[in-house]
């Protein structure tokens, strides 16, 4: 099954259905049930997903590399803070660091994080509108 490329994608309105789970495109088969080991792997990713300041790092560096400096000023937050976690995001394997001069140097590692981000806002989207459409006809 060929996968789509989350940038031509466009959010889908209250009246049209969501894909089944089974008809999105996976980029290899998944066993069900899935493996304990497994589970526990999918649970780490989404615990590190599961932090604001994370996403907001893999949204800063999502159009290219940057330095702690770069990233502190896209996201507005303390050096310490940045750097705590990047370490985070370089340790789950979704970007990763190299020197260039006195400077660390991230970018994005593992580019299909940003499938999950676009499938997480599309379902976000759905139910906003399905919100929306509730709140209007009544």
């Amino acid at each position: 099954m060929p996968r789509s490329n989350p940038q031509t994608k466009t959010l889908k309105t209250a009246s049209a259905k969501a894909p089944p789970v089974s008809a999105l495109a996976l980029p290899q088969a998944v066993p069900h049930p899935l493996p304990e080991a497994l589970v526990e792997l999918i649970a780490d990713r989404f615990r590190v997903l599961g932090e604001p300041m994370r996403i907001m790092l893999l949204d800063a560096l999502r159009d290219g590399e940057a330095t702690v400096g770069e990233l502190q000023t896209a996201t507005g937050s303390s050096q310490q803070n940045v750097s705590k976690h990047l370490g985070v995001l370089l340790r789950a394997g979704l970007i990763r660091r190299r020197k260039q001069g006195n400077f660390a140097v991230y970018e994005i590692s593992d580019p299909d994080v940003f499938v999950l981000c676009e499938h997480v806002c599309g379902g976000i989207r759905r139910h906003l509108d399905e919100l929306e459409g509730m709140l209007t006809s009544s």
